[in-house]
């Protein structure tokens, strides 16, 4: 038996995979020939630097998607990750000053 399965009248058995519904793995891993250093004047200066003191990354291309047009500038990438949730989170509470004003609710704390 699978590690999922669910016994369905007598005798007869169901077996499904974990997680179910067939979706496949949620992520496609990228090719790694698709990053290259070319034309990333960052990477490519710091391959030069390297080799003149006679040293070579192998892993450099592994930083190339940091350069990426998609992936936007470390400014953008930090606000993105700093204020995902801001409009939602202002929305949610400007209506939860709203609600308590409109129903006079009293904290009990007026008067000390």
């Amino acid at each position: 038996m699978s590690a999922c399965s669910a016994r369905v009248g007598v005798g007869k058995w169901i077996v499904s995979k974990m997680g179910g519904h067939d979706h496949g793995p949620p992520y496609t891993v990228p090719s790694y020939k698709q990053f290259k250093i070319q034309g990333i004047w960052q990477l490519e200066e710091l391959e030069k630097a390297l080799q003149k003191k006679g040293l070579k990354d192998p892993w450099i291309r592994n930083e190339a998607w940091r350069y990426h047009p998609g992936f936007g500038t470390k400014a953008k990438r930090f606000m993105l990750c700093v204020f995902r949730g801001f409009p939602a989170g202002l929305g949610l509470a400007l209506l939860t000053v709203g609600i308590q004003k409109a129903l006079g609710s009293d904290d009990g704390h007026g008067h000390h």
